[in-house]
């Protein structure tokens, strides 16, 4: 079964003249274990799906089904109870803040459980992406911007999420250190989260099992990355042979 289930999806902005469809009748499966990237030019509606997807943006008509819950069926108090269990974020500025040590930083998920161990959890999330305990210790400004994502993808897997949203997780970052992101979420995916990355540069794909392709609001292309062609500058792919899904 899958993990995430999007249901012809929908989602328009304003009324008569003014209405924009963001999104017209989307729909696809996900898998656990699956590392995704969706991709398209500015507008084509990819960081509205990534904001249904993140339980943070009801659709217009469809369903967001997440291990067979209807999220959007919910109340707002279970659906942030639903995002705490099951998703976690990795922002494009990362959002770290900026006086709390990285430790700190990556306990903020657990505030609101009422257990001990929640720094041993943190340590352990850090460890699982590189950073020992002397680094957990030092404020953002005291990292490196390598490490500084590293961080944000410890409180993105702190709680196990079974799902990773990663919205343009590289694009503050230089050639070497998102190479290192990028491979950092492959090993999540390896690991059995279902990633889900929105990205506009096609060298982010390298590492991906899938790339969904949006334009003005529709899957133009479903497809495995060796299927959709990407050229670099319109930053959107046709796929060989036709338009799949």
């Amino acid at each position: 079964m899958a993990i995430v289930r999007v249901d012809e999806v929908s989602r328009h902005y304003g009324e008569g003249d003014a209405r924009v469809v963001a999104l017209d009748r989307v729909s696809l499966d996900i898998e656990r274990g699956d590392y995704t990237a969706i991709m398209g030019p500015s507008g084509s509606g990819k960081t509205t799906l990534l904001s249904i997807l993140g339980s943070m943006n009801p659709p217009t008509d469809g369903r967001l089904l997440v291990d067979d819950i209807d999220v959007y069926a919910l109340s707002q108090e279970r659906q942030a109870d639903l995002r705490r269990e099951y998703i976690g974020f990795v922002f494009q500025q990362l959002e770290l803040i900026p006086y709390l040590s990285a430790l700190e930083n990556v306990m903020l998920p657990l505030a609101i459980l009422k257990e001990s161990g929640k720094r041993e959890r943190a340590l352990d999330a850090l460890c699982r992406v590189g950073l020992d305990e002397r680094k957990a210790r030092r404020l953002p400004s005291e990292l490196s911007g390598g490490e500084q994502g590293r961080v944000a993808i410890a409180r993105a897997v702190v709680n196990n999420p079974p799902i990773v949203l990663a919205d343009e997780p590289v694009g503050s970052l230089d050639q070497t250190t998102g190479r290192q992101i990028l491979t950092l979420l492959r090993e999540l995916a390896d690991g059995g989260h279902a990633v889900i990355m929105v990205t506009h540069n096609p060298e982010s794909t390298a590492e991906v099992d899938r790339v969904i392709q949006i334009r003005d609001g529709r899957i133009t292309c479903d497809e495995r990355p060796e299927i959709c062609t990407l050229p670099e500058e319109e930053g959107e792919a046709l796929p060989v042979g036709g338009v799949a899904g």
